[in-house]
């Protein structure tokens, strides 16, 4: 990944959770790593739900919009993740588990938008 790819991935990682934050939750971790099964971006904690939050950055342009690229099938992964997130670090919480995604757009000019969905997968 090129030093400005992964510059602009960890901007959008920083806002999400500073949003994250705002909206009430803990952030316990960022950028977990599992091995060659990949990486959460952030987990939190929302009240007694333990949260995997997959974060796409994108800039203002021709480019799809970050909240459409959690396809099934990295949803699928995320929620592979979370298990061994979970497995881990002592069981689910009583909550459970959820997986949520912030989408950056950062236009040319002007603040960031940042949108959080909820429960994803």
């Amino acid at each position: 990944m090129s030093k400005a790819r992964s510059g602009l991935g960890r901007y959008g990682e920083d806002l999400a959770a500073r949003r994250l934050t705002e909206a009430g939750m803990s952030v316990l971790e960022r950028n977990w790593r599992c091995g060659r099964s990949g990486e959460i971006d952030i987990v939190a904690r929302d009240g007694d739900t333990l949260v995997v939050c997959e974060v796409k950055t994108r800039r203002g342009g021709g480019f799809e919009h970050p909240m459409a690229a959690v396809t099934p099938r990295k949803a699928r992964r995320l929620l592979g993740l979370a298990e061994r997130w979970v497995h881990s670090h002592g069981g689910a919480p009583p909550g459970g588990v959820r997986v949520d995604l912030v989408g950056v757009l950062l236009p040319r000019r002007g603040a960031a938008a940042v949108e959080h969905a909820r429960g994803v997968a």
